[in-house]
């Protein structure tokens, strides 16, 4: 049976014969974009049916495999790390880092401090020469946030200056960075990335490093970007090609909830160089300690102990013997924490006397 027909009203009042209204009108500057709209309302459609998952970001393409190996925690000479919790919410602590008798490097002394909210992040810092760095990340939105980074010295060519915005969608993500740009002959280096997720487990992407250093020279280099997850997430491999012939290739796997393993290969093939560098390292998490060995094609040989004592003291004990250049180096570092806070400011439980 077919559905009865409702007059219009007007005033409260039915007006049979008063003309219907139009159905599914639009306004006439809609007309001609329909066919683009729809399409697109249909391949968003379509990737939404898909449920790609998020490939990450190009910066971080490498996470898991660099907090594995050793390359960013490696320190030989004394160093001490003195940190204090001034404010949990939001986050402000200050911290006195001290470095002497490496071999690689003068002895140091800086001064930190961060202040972190919902939406900002501030870090700052400056040691014993007078250089200065800052950072601060503007989270606009969930998917959106700014970044800038800065750097200041007395020496120069050292000072920097880097902008850079992050946009990540459902299963893309999108970076634009520029580093010493010029608004008026505009040199610099500007950085463009984008990851994409092609299915579950694999995303892919390009990134395109454009160099500005004077207004009559410029260089343009695009490197292809590969990434596979399993579905289980315990291994990932990365693949990153750069024209011509720079190949890195990355592989991390989870053993267990307390072993991890990655390996690293960096391959030059360029027309006036040949060279490769193969890296192996290993991640141990005990329940107080963390241990990390690795060992390169180089003939080196590294480990780190991180043996945390109470939450609040850790001892570092750090080590590399280069059999190629019968050269060895020893670290020994300690890292305390304080905090003027009770523990119910902390968001911790309190001890069973109370707060002492």
């Amino acid at each position: 049976m077919a559905s009865p027909v409702v007059p219009p009203v007007k005033d409260d009042i039915y007006e049979p014969y008063a003309p219907d209204a139009p159905v599914g009108s639009r306004p006439s500057h809609w007309i001609p974009a329909s066919p683009f709209t729809d399409v697109y309302a249909r391949f968003s459609q379509w990737r939404t049916d898909l449920g790609l998952p998020h490939p990450g970001t190009v910066e971080n393409l490498q996470k898991e495999v660099k907090s594995t190996h050793l390359s960013n925690f490696m320190f030989d000479g004394a160093r001490a790390d003195l940190t204090k919790s001034l404010s949990m919410n939001p986050l402000f602590q200050v911290t006195h880092s001290f470095a002497l008798g490496s071999q690689t490097a003068q002895s140091s002394y800086n001064f930190g401090a961060i202040f972190a909210s919902q939406s900002v992040f501030l870090q700052g810092g400056v040691d014993h020469d007078g250089n200065v760095n800052a950072r601060l990340n503007q989270g606009w939105s969930a998917n959106n946030v700014s970044k800038v980074q800065a750097q200041f010295s007395s020496q120069a060519g050292h000072n920097m200056i880097q902008l850079e915005h992050d946009y990540q969608g459902s299963d893309f993500s999108i970076n634009a960075k520029a580093m010493n740009p010029s608004p008026t002959d505009f040199t610099g280096v500007y950085v463009g990335s984008y990851l994409q997720s092609i299915t579950k487990n694999v995303a892919l992407g390009v990134e395109t490093l454009y160099q500005r250093p004077t207004p009559t020279l410029s260089d343009t280099a695009t490197s292809l970007l590969a990434k596979f997850t399993s579905t289980d997430k315990s291994w990932i491999a990365t693949a990153q090609l750069q024209v011509p012939g720079i190949v890195q290739a990355t592989y991390w796997q989870k053993l267990s909830d307390k072993v991890e393993v990655a390996a690293d290969l960096q391959l030059i093939a360029a027309p006036t160089r040949r060279d490769a560098v193969a890296t192996l390292g290993a991640k141990y998490d005990l329940r107080l300690s963390t241990f990390k060995a690795q060992v390169d094609s180089t003939g080196k040989v590294s480990a780190l102990l991180e043996q945390r004592f109470t939450p609040a003291f850790a001892f570092l004990l750090a080590g590399e013997i280069d059999h190629f250049k019968n050269a060895a180096k020893v670290g020994v570092g300690v890292m305390i924490e304080s905090s003027t806070l009770t523990p119910e400011e902390m968001g911790m439980p309190p001890g069973p006397y109370g707060t002492v």
